[in-house]
Formats: structure tokens, C-alpha cells, sequence
């Protein structure tokens, strides 16, 4: 049986108008993507994602607007599942905290999973360093 997965992602600009972005290891594949994960049965998609960049970064963040539902059928590249995204535009409450590089896919030898972030400036993040399609329609959509 098929099923549906939401997830709930995060814009976030550093005072160097740069974006967070998240490089992350998973079974294999590799790919860079907005902060942020699935929502949990209960959960409200803000309430989700402040909890996402809680476990991720260590920081509380303040939720600024919505940006962006997926509005596209999008399988999961893991399973079978569709993939429902919701994009929130947000800023956090205090300094990040977690693994950071200049360099895309920094990732410990051998460790997988693995995330470590890097910082793109908003003027060169393109289209194709995002790897989703959904996490791509977000930041048109942001940049619109």
C-alpha cells in the first residue's frame, strides 16, 4: 500500500545573506537539501519543524512565513512513499550548532549516515545544488 510522508524544511539566512544548506548521507546517497525532516503523527508542520532544527542544529528558530507546499507528485527515493513538502521560511533564536564545511559533501569517512551544512550565498545558490525537484520549486518560488 502506498503512502504519504510530509516534510517540513527550513530557509535560513545567516547577517551575510548567505542560505543554510544541508549535506546529508543517507543509505548510500548523497544530497543537498534545505534543513529539516518528516513529520511525526501529532505533530503540526511548524511545531515539526522547529523540532527538525532543534535536533539538527541544537537551535530554536522562529517560523517567518510559509513559502512553499509541493505541488507535484514526488517519490520518495527511498521507498514508495509520496513526498509532500512544506517550506517555511525561518531564523533562528541563537548561534548553530552541528558539523559545517565550504566544501559539498564534506562527510566523515565511512559514516553513513552523515550531515554536515554549508553556507551558499543567496545570490549564487542555482536550481542544481539542490538535489530534489521539490526542494528546487521551493527556492523558485522563494526567489519569486
Amino acid at each position: 500500500m502506498n503512502t504519504f510522508t510530509i516534510r517540513v524544511y527550513g530557509v535560513l539566512f545567516n547577517d551575510r545573506n548567505e542560505v543554510l544548506i544541508s549535506d546529508e548521507r543517507e543509505s548510500g546517497f548523497e544530497f543537498s537539501k534545505f534543513p529539516g525532516g518528516g513529520l511525526e503523527y501529532g505533530e503540526a508542520p511548524p511545531e515539526a519543524l522547529k523540532r527538525e532544527f532543534e535536533e539538527e542544529c541544537g537551535v530554536e528558530i522562529d517560523i517567518l512565513r510559509h513559502i512553499h507546499t509541493t505541488d507535484i507528485f514526488v517519490k520518495s527515493i527511498f521507498n514508495d512513499n509520496q513526498v509532500i513538502g512544506l517550506y517555511y521560511l525561518v531564523r533562528p533564536k541563537g548561534p548553530l550548532q552541528g558539523r559545517f564545511s565550504k566544501k559539498r559533501f564534506d562527510f566523515k569517512e565511512g559514516r553513513d549516515p552523515d550531515q554536515v551544512f554549508r553556507w551558499i550565498s543567496k545570490d549564487q545558490l542555482e536550481e542544481q545544488h539542490l538535489t530534489f525537484e521539490m526542494d528546487r520549486a521551493a527556492w523558485r518560488a522563494f526567489m519569486s
